[in-house]
């Protein structure tokens, strides 16, 4: 059954490297590795066993012409000539063993390509039985033909039969391909090292974080994109501080008109609405302040090593003064760089929205097997339908009546939280608790 295009498509796709790194680099691995089989085997194939040949039929027939000088000749004096004679021009080594038969043992190497070519070699000149171990000996084949008296044995060099000098061809197409891959991966290494950069100081930006010592460089490619995302950031970094001025201002201009309001009910005669009017001049100020939090953040704060028992702690006080049950369950010593200031909104923001909708609040902490650390708050509260979880961080989104999760507010209590866990490299999820009503878990990277 053969596979459809599209399916080989992805599956080879999966198993192709997804960086960007390792796809580089295969594209200077795979050309050379089948650059240097596709080379190895024109090498072998059309040089090494054509030579090996032409040598092995070589010795075959000098083993020929000995075999039929000694048969026209079978003395011990004839033997002598021929022997001296094959090995001053013909480097062979022959003697005669009398009443002796080949051995019937084929011994071959592991290639096998050496053995084929000096048996066909000898049986096209031979016409008498033969026998050759060419593992034996490293630098000798041992031939043995079968006579009349005996068996002729001869001993010639392995270089008379097989062109033994291919390794070092091989061994310099290797050293060649090592070093033109180490270059390679230097160059490819420092392009690939400022794209990371570019992606870090992005990352790090992302957390409210500056990287005064980013630099582009690289390719004019990487550098033109680091420039842009500059120009881009210290954009934004001015959007946000013009927006925060303006809220600040914004800020201080209502606060002037509610002071004086204040000032102005606690100067008056006692009267029928007055703690009426109080509260909703404490709600103002509470949206003017939440409004300026939102808008604000804590991105310039540095981040500090907090101990996360504690920062739990003061968030349980805030709840327990809404008047809720708190327990609180972290183990001691656990802690995480984190910027206190934005932590702790966030963290009173989740334990106030559970306090405000439910008697018991639970708060707990563990360590995470990445390195980070999972900070969860549960309420018995009503809840909120799985459906509407990721509704209910949209800022000023208030839900339905059965859970209004800032009733004191306009909505910004969880858009803080997961815009701070979120400014962290970390995030926040929505669950059912076991405890009734809702589970906030803060996940924050190590």
């Amino acid at each position: 059954m053969k596979l459809p295009i599209a399916l080989w498509k992805r599956i080879l796709k999966r198993r192709l490297p997804t960086s960007l790194w390792g796809r580089s680099l295969l594209i200077i691995v795979l050309p050379v590795a089948v650059m240097q089989v596709a080379v190895t085997w024109v090498f072998f194939d059309a040089h090494w066993q054509t030579v090996t040949a032409r040598l092995s039929e070589g010795l075959a027939g000098d083993v020929a012409w000995a075999v039929e000088s000694y048969e026209d000749d079978p003395t011990t004096a004839n033997l002598a000539l021929i022997s001296e004679r094959a090995e001053r021009s013909m480097s062979l080594s022959i003697a005669l063993q009398e009443d002796r038969t080949l051995p019937t043992e084929q011994r071959r190497g592991p290639l096998g390509v050496v053995d084929r070519t000096i048996e066909r070699g000898l049986r096209e000149r031979l016409d008498r039985p033969f026998w050759f171990d060419s593992t034996r000996y490293p630098n000798y084949i041992d031939i043995r033909v079968q006579a009349r008296e005996g068996v002729l044995r001869i001993i010639a060099p392995r270089e008379r039969a097989v062109a033994t000098q291919a390794h070092i061809f091989v061994l310099w197409l290797l050293v060649a391909t090592v070093l033109l891959m180490g270059v390679a991966i230097v160059f490819i290494r420092n392009q690939v090292r400022a794209i990371e950069r570019l992606a870090e100081a992005a990352e790090a930006f992302g957390r409210g974080e500056t990287s005064p010592k980013f630099k582009p460089h690289g390719a004019r490619e990487v550098r033109a994109a680091a420039v842009a995302f500059l120009a881009m950031r210290d954009r934004i970094q001015r959007h946000i501080d013009q927006r925060t001025a303006m809220l600040a201002s914004v800020s201080h201009d209502l606060r002037t008109p509610l002071t004086r309001l204040r000032l102005e009910l606690a100067l008056a005669p006692p009267f029928k609405r007055a703690d009426a009017m109080r509260s909703d001049l404490d709600e103002m100020e509470h949206m003017i302040d939440e409004y300026l939090d939102f808008a604000r953040g804590e991105g310039g704060e540095s981040p500090q090593t907090v101990a996360i028992p504690e920062a739990l702690e003061r968030a349980a006080e805030d709840a327990r003064r809404a008047g809720a049950k708190v327990q609180v369950n972290a183990p001691a010593g656990l802690t995480a760089s984190l910027r206190p200031l934005a932590m702790r909104r966030a963290l009173t923001n989740l334990a106030g929205n559970a306090a405000a909708h439910g008697d018991h609040v639970r708060l707990s902490a563990r360590p995470l097997p990445s390195g980070g650390v999972e900070i969860v708050v549960e309420d018995d509260g009503p809840g909120i339908p799985e459906a509407m979880h990721e509704e209910a961080f949209r800022p000023f989104s208030r839900l339905d009546p059965s859970r209004n999760q800032n009733r004191k507010g306009v909505g910004l209590g969880l858009a803080i939280a997961r815009d701070v866990a979120r400014g962290h490299g970390g995030d926040i999820t929505l669950d059912r608790s076991e405890l009734g009503g809702l589970k906030a878990m803060v996940r924050l990277p190590g």
